[in-house]
């Protein structure tokens, strides 16, 4: 009993800190006057729905704790992007780019992908998806649009500096790229070390363009431990244990992405903050927490590792890690939202948290 009641109190703060943040978003203005969303189907609140691709998620068990139903989010309620920005008190979740039409854009906009990566190609072989290349480019329409509405460029880019630019994408790069050879050459060309290099190299040309229309205020997050999905467990984990080589990709593209953050932040300086994501640190889920369940999904599954349409999922699905094979139930989201939002764990963001982050005062203009 006595057990019980630590891990009892262990969530006591959470929920605190929740009711809180919620009872602020009601009553008070969001913290930043938009949020701009790139990533894959982690953030994707729509976007694949009208793709020709495997990768969508329009259709029940979907949605199943989502107010509208299934909407293109890859899990049962929220993202934890849709947290984060009900943290920031936004009064309604961003939309997706591929639904803009009456949206208020000064408000912000998800340009997420499922399946899509940091290189073109990744993700490519379940259908079309938008990667970071192109949703920049998608977000470089949005800044023309945003300046027509304010009255030049000039003025656009003084709005855009004070928005928040959240950037979630790199697991595709490897689940549906370097760990699928027999679909894409790039284990057999490079190493894990010089892959991911590469793929750093590249997200820091992007982040640049990304800079150069406007954005001030970076979160970049990092990669989950990808090889304890229930999928990599049960296609390549031995005796039920974690794929140790899809963890070190984690760990050594974490690595660099923390250390392009120092570069940029000492680069740009006083003019631009960027922060880092750490999800491998939120990803230690267990029974404290009331995450009972971690290397099964909730909801049945297709041979991809999808939930399979109309099936009923898991009634207990707080007590679940996974949603299907590879996303996280609405519970998981909502403890690394907070968790990325206001870290009480110094290991999960760097250098600051976007509570912090938001709340700088940094150069305006180019």
């Amino acid at each position: 009993m006595a057990c019980e009641n630590s891990k009892k109190l262990l969530v006591l703060p959470l929920l605190l800190l929740v009711a809180s943040c919620m009872q602020q978003c009601v009553h008070g203005k969001p913290q930043v006057p938009c949020l701009f969303i790139f990533g894959d189907s982690l953030s994707d609140s729509g976007n694949n729905n009208n793709l020709q691709t495997a990768a969508k998620s329009n259709y029940k068990p979907y949605g199943i704790d989502f107010p509208t139903g299934p909407t293109g989010r890859f899990t049962n309620g929220r993202t934890s992007i849709d947290i984060i920005t009900q943290l920031l008190g936004f009064k309604n979740f961003i939309p997706p780019f591929a639904n803009i039409s009456g949206s208020n854009i000064l408000k912000g906009v998800n340009y997420a992908s499922g399946s899509a990566g940091i290189r073109v190609e990744s993700g490519s072989h379940l259908g079309a998806h938008i990667s970071l290349k192109f949703q920049l480019k998608n977000h470089k329409v949005i800044v023309s649009k945003i300046a027509a509405k304010l009255g030049g460029r000039d003025k656009a880019i003084q709005y855009l500096n004070k928005c928040l630019y959240y950037v979630n994408i790199g697991s595709n790069d490897y689940i549906n790229n370097y760990f699928l050879p027999q679909f894409y050459p790039t284990s057999r060309s490079l190493s894990l070390e010089g892959y991911t290099q590469s793929l750093i190299h590249k997200l820091s040309l992007q982040l640049k363009v990304l800079h150069d229309v406007g954005a001030r205020k970076h979160v970049l997050v990092g990669m989950g431990l990808i090889g304890c999905t229930p999928r990599a467990i049960s296609t390549k984990g031995k005796n039920g244990s974690c794929v140790q080589e899809e963890n070190l990709a984690a760990f050594i593209f974490n690595g660099k992405l923390k250390s392009l953050v120092d570069q940029f932040n000492s680069k740009f300086s006083a003019n631009s903050k960027f922060i880092f994501i750490n999800s491998t640190a939120g990803t230690t889920l267990g029974p404290s927490l009331g995450f009972t369940v971690s290397s099964a999904s909730c909801c049945t599954t297709r041979a991809d590792g999808q939930c399979a349409p109309n099936q009923t999922p898991c009634q207990n699905r707080n007590q679940y890690v996974f949603w299907d094979q590879f996303h996280p139930t609405d519970a998981v989201n909502l403890v690394t939202a907070i968790g990325s939002y206001n870290a009480s764990n110094q290991a999960f963001t760097y250098p600051v948290d976007i509570k912090h982050l938001v709340g700088l005062n940094l150069g305006q203009g180019q």
